[in-house]
């Protein structure tokens, strides 16, 4: 039962809108304003700092926390789980190392279904988010020292564009490597038991959050983009 429960569960707690309802709450459809996309980054701009902030977390949560379920519920005997939840001990089905791959297979499935969740959410007619908050949620589960590498890149690109959308194509597209990195800093490659599944979903996931900037994409090429502004204090 677990190996299914667990992506169900991440689709359905990747679908929830908290870009919406956190707009709603303030009496705002996001869905009308900015770039009308339901994610962070147009929350932070339309209806505030704090907002927007609170908008990331949540949508990181909504793919941590049904990952780090599926890796503590779905185990290789043997391998120590990266990111232990001790309530969920006496529920873990634990497989022998010759099924690894199934194992790897039906966590980053659970970690696919918690993205996709979040980008075709069927709340809101199966349209959604970038799926970047999502996707760091995910892959901090998965891999938390790849994460590190992504989040400087990410910071230096936008440090020195000053557009969130060139940091989030550019981690996108780096994502793959720091994966195959990983698995080459840690032996894996080497003696052939690297996780393929997961370079396969690092792969995946980066054509995706590319894919769904795509209107941005446009707007760089013809000048239009919306640069990261801070606004600045009034002396009032």
């Amino acid at each position: 039962m677990q190996l299914w429960l667990c992506p169900l569960i991440a689709f359905l707690l990747g679908s929830v809108p908290f870009g919406l309802i956190i707009a709603r709450l303030k009496g705002i459809d996001i869905r009308q304003h900015g770039s009308g996309n339901i994610g962070a980054t147009n929350v932070l701009r339309v209806v505030g700092k704090k907002y927007g902030i609170t908008c990331l977390l949540l949508d990181a949560l909504k793919g941590f926390i049904p990952v780090a379920i599926a890796i503590n519920l779905i185990q290789i005997s043997g391998r120590p789980v990266q990111i232990p939840l001790a309530f969920l001990d006496g529920w873990a089905l634990k497989f022998p190392a010759e099924e690894a791959v199934k194992v790897q297979v039906f966590q980053i499935l659970t970690a696919l279904l918690a993205i996709l969740g979040h980008n075709y959410s069927p709340w809101v007619g199966f349209k959604g988010g970038k799926g970047i908050a999502t996707s760091a949620g995910v892959l901090l589960a998965l891999m938390p020292f790849g994460v590190i590498l992504l989040i400087v890149i990410w910071l230096l690109l936008f440090l020195t564009s000053r557009y969130v959308s060139v940091a989030s194509i550019g981690a996108a597209a780096a994502l793959p490597l720091v994966t195959l990195y990983g698995s080459w800093s840690h032996g894996r490659i080497q003696d052939g038991t690297w996780n393929k599944p997961l370079f396969a979903f690092s792969v995946i996931i980066a054509v995706l959050a590319i894919w769904k900037h795509r209107a941005n994409l446009k707007r760089l090429m013809n000048g239009t983009e919306n640069r990261f502004q801070p606004k600045k204090k009034s002396n009032a």
